[in-house]
C-alpha cells in the first residue's frame, strides 16, 4: 500500500459507506496522481479558478497549467504520432513547437471536449508556403475519442494523435472550466 493512501482510509468515520460517484472521483484523483502532489489527507484537484499559462513538455510527455507563476495541476499527456521534432506540415502527425494561445472551446468535439490552439502562426504559414506545403492546423488540447473514454490514463501508453495534445475525459472537464480564451500555450520539445 502506498503510504499516500493510509490518510484517504483513515479519514472515513467508521460505518460511512463512499457512495460510487465518491469512488469515482477518488479513483480518477488517484489515477492521475493528484492525491501525491498536494500532500493532503483528501483526494481532490484543487478550484478549476482562472489558469493564466500552459507549457507542453514534448519530450516529457508532460503538460503543466499554471496560475500567478505557480504550477495548479500537472498532467501526463499523449502527442502526436508523428516523428517529435516540431510540425512542418498538414498531416505530418507532429506536434506544433512554439507560444500560442487559446482560441476556442469546443463543446461538441469528436474527442470529449477541446480546447483549440492558435496554430498556424503568421510566421509558420510563411514557412510552410516557402516549403509548398500546408502548415495543417485544428491543433487542440483533448479528450479521449467520443464512446473510448473508460481508457482513462492508458492512452499515455503510446503517441495516437493527428498532432494534438490528448489528456483523460476527467482531466479535460477540469482544463474546459479552468482555461479561457487568450490563455497562453507554450510548447516546448
Amino acid at each position: 500500500m502506498r503510504h499516500g493512501l493510509l490518510p484517504l482510509l483513515l479519514t472515513a468515520p467508521l460505518g460511512a459507506c463512499a457512495t460510487s460517484s465518491e469512488f469515482s472521483a477518488i479513483d480518477s484523483c488517484l489515477e492521475t496522481g493528484q492525491a501525491w502532489n498536494y500532500g493532503s489527507s483528501r483526494c481532490e484537484a484543487p478550484d478549476p479558478g482562472p489558469v493564466d499559462l500552459i507549457r507542453v513538455d514534448k519530450s516529457a510527455h508532460r503538460m503543466a497549467v499554471y496560475r500567478q507563476g505557480r504550477i495548479v495541476r500537472e498532467f501526463r499527456v499523449a502527442l502526436g504520432r508523428g516523428d517529435p521534432g516540431p510540425k512542418q506540415r498538414q498531416g505530418d502527425g507532429r506536434v506544433p513547437e512554439g507560444a500560442y494561445r487559446i482560441t476556442a472551446h469546443n463543446p461538441a468535439s469528436a474527442y470529449h471536449l477541446s480546447l483549440r490552439i492558435g496554430y498556424p502562426t503568421p510566421e509558420q504559414v510563411a514557412a510552410a508556403a516557402k516549403r509548398g506545403v500546408s502548415p495543417g492546423g485544428d491543433i487542440m488540447i483533448h479528450g479521449l475519442p467520443n464512446g473510448r473514454g473508460s481508457i482513462g490514463s492508458r492512452h499515455t501508453m503510446i503517441d495516437w494523435t493527428e498532432g494534438c495534445v490528448a489528456v483523460t475525459n476527467r482531466e479535460m472537464d477540469w482544463l474546459y472550466k479552468a482555461v479561457a480564451d487568450g490563455t497562453p500555450v507554450e510548447i516546448k520539445a
